[in-house]
Formats: structure tokens, sequence, C-alpha cells
């Protein structure tokens, strides 16, 4: 389990190199979508960003504007499993390089990394102002007529901290969390205290 520092956009070799429990820093451009943006991009919707190699942060951030300088003062990560309907299409499309939100995703999803080269990167919830500092700065923003919260922001952040939970091989640390709770838990009722 390495510290791995990471620009993006990710390269195909870095994406196949990194495993479940990698810890990454971040540095670079990430892109973010919510329901809004993912709905539009599964259904056909073309993206206004390349999106190759990109890291897809599930999170609505919290801006500011003065003048024409956008501040991001909060960006804590969303559920990623309300983007599962339409996450595995998006990788098959747009072919990013990492999804990143809180929770991790489902099978689809995670088939689609293991085809198309992808990695699922957890943030931990509740540390919305943390993760704002790590923001450097708003390049650019995008599909405003879905909402502040729901367009999509292109930010630049630099040591940007994440967890590698699902990776392109297959494996996702979710799912082995979950049979072995489910696993402990029959243990438990056959065996009580």
């Amino acid at each position: 389990m390495a510290i791995v520092r990471a620009s993006t956009p990710l390269s195909p070799d870095m994406i196949k190199g990194l495993a479940v429990g990698d810890t990454l820093r971040i540095s670079g451009r990430i892109i973010t979508g919510r329901d809004k943006v993912h709905k539009y991009l599964a259904s056909g919707g073309e993206s206004p960003v390349e999106l190759e190699g990109a890291l897809i942060y599930h999170c609505g951030p919290v801006a500011a504007r003065r003048d024409d300088t956008w501040r991001i003062t909060a960006a804590g990560p969303t559920t990623s499993m309300r983007e599962e309907p339409y996450q595995a299409d998006i990788i098959r499309t747009f072919h990013p390089g990492a999804i990143m939100g809180k929770g991790g995703m489902g099978d689809n999803t995670l088939g689609a990394m293991a085809s198309c080269g992808c990695v699922y990167l957890h943030l931990t919830g509740g540390a919305a102002q943390f993760y704002a500092s790590r923001i450097t700065s708003v390049e650019e923003v995008h599909l405003g007529e879905f909402g502040q919260v729901e367009a999509m922001w292109v930010l630049r952040v630099h040591d940007l901290p994440a967890l590698v939970t699902m990776d392109s091989h297959g494996r996702s640390l979710h799912t082995t969390i979950e049979s072995n709770s489910l696993k402990r838990f029959q243990q438990l009722l056959e065996n009580p205290l």
C-alpha cells in the first residue's frame, strides 16, 4: 500500500499501476459532476471539457464569487452510489482515468473500470473545508444551467489526498468489507457471545 503522487490527466500506465489500498496525493485538474451532469452525459450529451484520463469528482462545491474570480469554500464528496445508473456508460464513452467520491460504487461501475482502465478514489465525508483548501483555482464552469451545485466545475488542486478503493483490475475494498462483515455477522448469529 504505497503513497503515490499523481498528476491529472492520469495515464493508462498510472491507472494500471494503482491498486486497492494505495493512497494518492493528486495535483492537476479535476472536474466535478453530480446527478444532472451524469444524466446529461449518459443520455448522449457532449462534455464541454476533455474527460479522457480526467478525474471526475462527485461533488457539488460551495463557491463564492468576487468580481470575476470564483473561490471554492467547501468541496466535500457526494455519495457516489447516486451516480451508479450512469457511471458505467460514462466510463465507456468518455474514458476518464478516475472517479472520486464517497462510499464506493456498484458492480456495473466496477466492470466498466476493469474493461476501460479506471479507478475509484474515496474521500472521507465531513472534510469539505479541508478539501477546498487543496483547490488552488477555479479554471472553468460549464453547464451552469444546471445550477451552481450541479454545474461542471473545472478545478485545479494540489496534494489532494485520496484512497484507491476500486481498481482497474476488478478489485473493490467496498465489496471485501461488505463480504467480511457479513461473514462475521453470520458467525455471531451462530455463536453468540
